[in-house]
């Protein structure tokens, strides 16, 4: 079965696989004078230098950034595809260079400011002199009492406090792997990550502020050592940083002889320094591990020299970081875009960078913009989940506070048009150039960027490949779909980068058949422009190489064959002016295959009366009637994460009277009641009862939104 007309090109036929694209393009928005004329990529000559017959050359202007102990004598080496090596024979260290080099220079300076979530507790300015200080600290802590050396595993699972990028770089500087689990993930999921990665020490902290509350985390450690156990790894040490000195926010009693406060083992350690350890650039420096709802977790393996060279090098180009310009990336160390940029990246430049430890709208709304007024915070980085709930709580805010910035990031998935042009008016007060970026845990830095002072903004698309990167946009069988064409396919990268993953921890044979084998055009070919990066989403590319990221390809829904892509559903009900946030959900149907329901959140404020039709007619005009949600519900708050991320395959189990599984991890579990009450009531009254569901249906919905 094929696409309508509208997702063709002259009438030729596409496959089944093919998405049906129905957006209008944007006008371009050029970047202010103000902020080309002090930008680090100013000169167009920069787009030669990167251009793809310098490949893989051009790349060593990122890794020229750094300091090495010994130059690299290759800079790429394709004999072992697609496990790729980027600057073979060199040698160095990431804590030296995130720290010892900035202190050495100017030990004064900022590198870190920590904001506590309760507004009434002081800031923490930590120089880079202090920090050095810190890291050493803790490396001879983690060397002599933990016993840890280059090429162990630890895992840390800690809030966003500043003793995180301490431990990080304190385990970069002894060669040992990280694994950081994001805080707000369960002890087993925790567990699962230590298992799976070998750690025999587990670093966390006993608590946290999470909207006003100190939360007990500590509770957490010793469910993860009993799944680890389980799973047949065990644990010798817990370091247990404590968030208040001298007191212990944790109702869970230390285990005596496994258990240990670090501030109490650190006295030992007081003014030690531990000499970095100078690593091969392809020994690894952390694992990331992804979340999936089935199967092994992925632990992505980052390597030191090539990911350090081109988060330092994306830092200073994309994000336009200076040494004398106050960062704020407020994300969670516990993804990737915090690993990247908040730490490494910015560090590794050796400018200021803010960690914030609580949520964005706590006391209220405003706290953001006070935030940036108070620390004259000029470079903005989130995500369109945040940016899309700040709207919602507090639009009229940003113009409250008096704040600039210079340069703002989105970040994470696709932003629709009209919530980047609020972010650009309202939070940017159109002063600022916009980066939409795209890119992945594995892919350890940005892909898709507008290079801000040399390429316009277009709300909604992320822009061009960046700087080294040679996208593609293929159908099922492999054959380009062309710039322009107004058809979507499955977006790929051509060329290894320095930042790709090494491989998944444990995994090799996965790693391919995850990223590589779709597209592979030779299993024995080591040429690497046989082996495309597929990076599993979907995308339009318009005619002047701007991209569009559709979503995650397995959470299209197909609609009577017409496969509509949520993001374009959603984006469509986020034209109507009341609604806050918007997500599409798949129905399993039996005539149609699959129907659209969607569910919205308003402003404050908002009457519900009337808003599902108004919801539906603007995806009828938006896209087209094939796009018409068979049922719009208006619901309070969406089932979110404790990122902040919708969780989708919870509605959509709800939608089809389908069990929503585990919820007690969720930010907000109690509105899931509500809105099963709510929906399937609805429902029921309307006729619309449960089918039993196949197996594969079943699995189909449980993985909603999840997709790997």
């Amino acid at each position: 079965m094929t696409n309508g007309p509208e997702s063709s090109n002259a009438g030729n036929e596409v496959s089944e696989a093919q998405i049906a694209v129905h957006w209008r393009e944007e006008e371009y928005i050029q970047p202010p004078a103000s902020f080309v004329a002090q930008a680090n990529a100013s000169d167009p000559a920069i787009f030669e230098r990167f251009s793809e017959d310098k490949f893989p050359e051009c790349f060593t202007e990122y890794a020229d950034l750094l300091t090495w102990d010994e130059r690299w004598h290759t800079t790429l080496d394709t004999s072992n595809p697609p496990f790729w090596n980027w600057f073979v024979g060199g040698r160095l260290n990431a804590s030296y260079n995130c720290v010892d080099r900035h202190a050495e220079a100017n030990p004064d300076k900022t590198a870190v400011i920590w904001v506590p979530e309760l507004e009434t507790d002081e800031h923490v300015h930590i120089s880079y002199g202090e920090l050095y200080r810190k890291v050493n600290e803790f490396a001879a802590l983690l060397r002599d009492f933990a016993g840890l050396k280059a090429g162990d595993r630890v895992t840390l699972h800690m809030p966003m406090v500043p003793e995180l990028p301490v431990t990080m770089l304190a385990c970069a500087r002894l060669g040992v792997v990280h694994s950081q689990v994001f805080g707000g993930f369960s002890g087993n999921a925790c567990g699962t990550r230590i298992a799976d990665s070998g750690s025999r020490i587990l670093i966390t902290m006993d608590g946290y502020y999470r909207a006003g509350d100190l939360i007990d985390h500590k509770v957490k450690a010793d469910e993860a050592l009993e799944e680890a156990a389980r799973q047949g790894q065990e644990v010798d040490k817990v370091l247990v940083w404590r968030r208040h000195a001298g007191q212990y926010a944790s109702e869970t009693p230390m285990r005596d002889g496994r258990d240990y406060f670090v501030d109490e083992v650190l006295t030992q350690y007081a003014g030690a320094t531990v000499a970095p350890v100078s690593m091969a650039s392809e020994d690894p420096l952390f694992l990331m591990y992804t979340s999936g709802t089935t199967g092994r977790p992925k632990g992505a393996q980052h390597s030191t020299g090539g990911y350090l060279s081109y988060v330092a090098g994306t830092s200073k180009y994309y994000q336009d970081i200076h040494p004398d310009d106050v960062y704020w990336c407020m994300a969670d160390i516990g993804w990737i875009t915090g690993h990247s940029y908040i730490v490494y990246g910015p560090l590794a430049l050796g400018t200021t960078t803010v960690i914030y430890e609580g949520t964005p709208n706590y006391p209220d709304a405003g706290r953001p913009w006070r935030i940036a007024e108070k620390l004259g915070v000029n470079i903005f980085h989130t995500s369109p989940t945040s940016i899309r709930m700040l709207r919602k709580v507090g639009p009229e805010e940003p113009k409250k506070y008096n704040y600039h910035f210079k340069h703002m990031t989105t970040v994470g998935e696709p932003i629709e048009p009209e919530v980047w042009r609020w972010y650009h008016s309202e939070v940017g007060k159109g002063e600022a150039a916009i980066v939409d970026t795209w890119w992945q845990t594995e892919t350890g830095g940005f892909l898709g960027s507008t290079l801000p002072a040399l390429q316009p903004m277009k709300a909604g698309s992320c822009g061009p490949g960046v700087l080294g990167i040679y996208p593609a946009i293929y159908d099922e069988d492999g054959n380009d779909v062309p710039a322009g064409s107004g058809r979507a396919g499955n977006i790929c990268i051509r060329n290894p980068w320095p930042g790709v993953m090494q491989t998944i921890w444990g995994q090799p044979d996965r790693f391919i058949d995850v990223y590589y084998r779709k597209y592979n055009r030779d299993p024995e070919s080591k040429d690497w422009r046989d082996w495309p990066y597929f990076a599993g989403d979907g995308a339009l590319q318009a005619a002047d190489g701007y991209i569009r990221i559709l979503g995650r390809v397995d959470d299209v829904i197909n609609v009577a064959g017409h496969r509509l892509g949520t993001k374009e559903l959603e984006s469509a009900a986020l034209t109507v002016p009341e609604v806050a946030e918007a997500a599409a959900v798949p129905v399993i149907d039996d005539i149609r295959g699959r129907i659209v329901e969607m569910y919205v959140s308003l402003k404050p404020g908002i009457d519900p009366a009337g808003m599902d039709a108004k919801v539906s007619h603007a995806i009828e005009v938006e896209i087209g009637k094939i796009a018409r949600p068979k049922n719009v519900w208006i619901v309070a708050d969406m089932p979110k994460t404790r990122s902040g991320k919708i969780m989708r395959r919870v509605i959509a189990s709800v939608s089809n009277f389908a069990d929503v599984g585990d919820v007690t991890t969720l930010a907000n579990p109690e509105v899931v009641e509500t809105i099963r009450h709510h929906v399937q009531s609805a429902k029921v009254a309307r006729g619309e009862l449960p089918r039993e569901l196949s197996e594969a249906e079943y699995e189909e919905i449980a993985k909603y939104g999840s997709a790997e």
